[in-house]
């Protein structure tokens, strides 16, 4: 096993892989022969299954190891310009972000799947399958008969045991990145792996530990290809497992499988997949010190979310089916999903809460002759701002994807989008895939800044209107000079005035009327898929993007500095410790705002050094769930070990941090995001 680990931290599987110049034109062709979106991507699929070379890495028992280093593009630049004229395109156009349905396919198998389905989901299915016989084909002539015998039977029928489970979600997961699809979940992992597992060990098959090594395979198998799968920065794959929670009758799933996964995330150090831990206030403590160990690692994950807020969330606020609402899992990053009979698209446009304040400070402030008028001119833009997201938003387009469609169902029917994203498209433009079978169709907007707005509010309100030490006039000429102009006016600003973070009413209670507005702006607006808007606490990449946007804020923020990552405090903000944080970003009203987006904290890794500490952390964990926060995110970061690997990314190759909603490789990221994770908060317990 830990050949295997080097060989692929070494990197040296990448002798395998293979450009094909000669299909870089690709979609030329396509467009010459008139193909329709499905053919296209059907006969992509079909090309990519067959360039890839069968390749068994020394030592592995999961195999499918991508060989085809790129993927050509289905449509020409001059159809996608045509296609935005007409439609809005999300992202790169194909289909992502989707929890699909592993758990019937890996019970029933391939060839069952193919007896409903379309011409192209048939094709799909086919040559997966032809490429998975070259693989046994080739287990067997390197004499690897144990592999061999597993790829008889997986992934034409259903998987018998633990391993033939593993290896048919390998191929399954691997011939959707394959055709295109990216940030593919892994979903409920615990949940439909375990009776394999369980089956194994009471009937003799496996011992706990046969089967502890062949889950670090498979785990290991997140990351032979990783780097090839599109994203803001390397890293940001989307590989996401949820573990525990209840299941959708209420029973507790967390279980043996689950103690093994974070224990094997903890033992191989790699950045996939990235692990998620769903609690809620009946989590036994020893659940959040085993989450606490893996904390230590520095992986920054596992990630959790309380499923005693979200479920009720999604139900109340939101309309989900109770049995629905409590299968969720999360998106690539935190986003709330339904596996398999959810096709919302969780990221599709983001509220900046600082520019709202800008804007207000700017057009409205001198205007104003009381806070309160001032809190409503916010309130007007936070809802034109909602108008005009959901407002662009029309006709979405997206490549089809004839393999997903095959593992995502409507209200328990199998998906088939293809006639209804027809009939969608106006003459002369083709079809897309857009899933309009499916239950849910809901949009969400990411809510950023929030802190740096909350603060704004509480500058404005204490300094401005209350003690009215500063005057409006003064206070936006500070801003607008960049503190130049009133330069006294910034260490006020910044290390006294009231701060998210310090369980202060003054700005924790700003943040509450901002995401409450926030959602209030989204409620009864349907979208062009009939679906719903979800109001979210997460940030993305947009912690930088926003930023930029605007120059200095009132809270005493220079221009250039950037915004906290999702759900937290400002970077420069005095905080007391992380009770004080948990308390004041436990205050806002969560449940309306549930698209997702955890409050992060960053605790310094010499912390973590005697194991008082991973009780400590875990006691502090349990307090944000028992206090009814949503989701948490915490990482365990050395300071001076990353100022060294940006002067020697040589020594710290393997050195890994927590970006937003995914972890990566220190080195690997661009300056910016690796600057930012070093001046984030840094607390201890």
């Amino acid at each position: 096993m830990s050949q295997l680990r080097e060989l692929i931290i070494a990197k040296e599987h990448h002798k395998y892989r293979k450009d094909y110049p000669e299909y870089n034109h690709l979609a030329d062709e396509f467009r010459r022969l008139n193909l329709s979106p499905w053919e296209r991507m059907t006969r992509r699929f079909e090309l990519m299954t067959r360039l890839e070379k069968p390749a068994l890495l020394p030592g592995e028992r999961i195999c499918f190891l991508r060989t085809v280093k790129s993927l050509p593009d289905c449509f020409t630049e001059d159809e996608w310009e045509s296609i935005r004229k007409e439609h809005h395109v999300h992202e790169r156009g194909y289909i992502s972000n989707l929890c699909p349905d592993y758990e019937s396919a890996i019970k029933t198998g391939l060839l069952a799947k193919r007896e409903s389905a379309d011409e192209y989901g048939k094709r799909a299915i086919d040559a997966l399958i032809g490429l998975s016989d070259r693989y046994r084909e080739e287990a067997q002539r390197q004499g690897k008969q144990e592999l061999a015998a597993v790829l008889m039977q997986v992934p034409r029928y259903g998987a018998r045991n633990f391993y033939e489970a593993l290896q048919f979600f390998r191929i399954i997961h691997f011939g959707l990145w394959l055709e295109g699809n990216y940030h593919n979940t892994v979903g409920r992992f615990d949940k439909y792996m375990y009776p394999y597992l369980e089956n194994d060990l009471k009937g003799g098959a496996q011992t706990k530990e046969s089967a502890y090594e062949l889950l670090k395979d498979f785990f290991i198998s997140f990351n032979k290809d990783s780097d090839l799968y599109p994203g803001i920065q390397q890293g940001d794959n989307g590989q996401s497992m949820v573990l525990g929670g209840i299941d959708e009758n209420g029973k507790e799933v967390f279980n043996l499988l689950s103690e093994m996964c974070l224990k094997a995330s903890r033992e191989l150090l790699l950045i996939d997949p990235k692990i998620n831990l769903r609690v809620s206030k009946n989590t036994p403590l020893e659940i959040y010190e085993l989450g606490s160990e893996l904390t230590r690692a520095g992986l920054g994950f596992p990630q959790y979310s309380n499923d005693d807020v979200v479920i009720d969330g999604l139900v109340r606020e939101y309309g989900y089916e109770l049995e629905d609402a409590r299968n969720y899992v999360v998106a690539a990053c935190w986003e709330f999903i339904i596996p398999h009979v959810g096709t919302d698209i969780v990221n599709i446009d983001a509220l900046s809460f600082p520019k709202v304040v800008d804007v207000c400070l700017h057009r409205d402030l001198e205007e104003c002759s009381c806070f309160e008028q001032f809190l409503d001119a916010v309130k007007k833009e936070i809802q034109a701002e909602c108008d005009a997201m959901c407002g662009k938003i029309k006709s979405i387009w997206f490549a089809p994807s004839p393999f997903m469609n095959l593992f995502i169902s409507a209200g328990g029917k199998p998906g088939n989008c293809r006639e209804a994203s027809d009939a969608c498209c106006k003459s002369g433009l083709p079809g897309g895939g857009l899933y309009q079978g499916a239950k849910y169709n809901n949009f969400g907007f990411h809510g950023t800044g929030i802190a740096t707005a909350a603060d704004s509010l509480a500058v404005i309100e204490k300094y401005v209107y209350k003690e009215q030490s500063i005057s409006k006039k003064e206070l936006i000429e500070a801003v607008d000079s960049n503190f130049e102009k009133h330069s006294g006016f910034l260490p006020i600003l910044r290390y006294e005035a009231p701060k998210m973070g310090m369980n202060d009413d003054a700005a924790d209670s700003r943040a509450v009327f901002l995401l409450d507005a926030f959602a209030d702006s989204l409620k009864g607006k349907r979208n062009c898929r009939g679906g719903i808007y979800r109001a979210g606490t997460g940030s993305a990449m947009y912690y930088l993007w926003h930023a930029d946007e605007i120059g200095a804020s009132p809270d005493g923020r220079k221009a250039g500095e950037p915004l906290g990552t999702n759900f937290s405090p400002s970077l420069f903000a005095r905080i007391k410790g992380p009770l004080s944080v948990i308390q004041s970003f436990t205050k806002p009203h969560l449940r309306k705002a549930l698209n997702g987006g955890p409050l992060t904290l960053e605790f310094a890794s010499s912390m973590f050094e005697g194991q008082d500490s991973i009780k400590k952390v875990a006691a502090l964990v349990k307090a944000y769930i028992d206090m009814g926060g949503h989701q948490l995110q915490l990482n365990a970061v050395n300071t001076e070990k990353m100022k060294d690997a940006q002067l020697h990314p040589e020594n710290h190759r393997q050195l890994i941090v927590r970006i937003w909603g995914w972890s990566a490789y220190f080195v690997e990221l661009d300056r910016a995001y690796q600057d930012h994770v070093i001046r984030r908060q840094q607390y201890t317990v």
